[in-house]
């Protein structure tokens, strides 16, 4: 569900480059990356330091996005109609 100011309307999901900046944090889905042991970080295993950077991550990728995209309009080359201009047919 999605909420709109009155003087525009949301109309899903709007492509922006900005958005790619959110596979980043996705990254921590494939354990490989970090599954192992060293190098420690103040005696902490490098599987719980990384996680916890990788949280980090993707608060500031978020953000990043959410600024970026925040006044970008929903649709701007959408034209206002009036209901009449939509009605396409003769109901009698």
């Amino acid at each position: 569900m999605s909420t709109a100011k009155p003087d525009r309307r949301v109309r899903g999901f709007q492509f922006s480059a900005w958005n790619l900046l959110l596979l980043i944090p996705l990254l921590i889905l494939v354990t490989p990356l970090f599954n192992s042991d060293e190098p420690r970080l103040f005696g902490m295993p490098f599987f719980y330091w990384f996680q916890l950077v990788f949280v980090v991550a993707g608060v500031l990728c978020t953000g990043i996005v959410y600024w970026a995209t925040r006044n970008k309009p929903a649709n701007p080359a959408r034209e206002e109609r009036d209901v009449d201009d939509l009605d396409e047919g003769n109901a009698r």
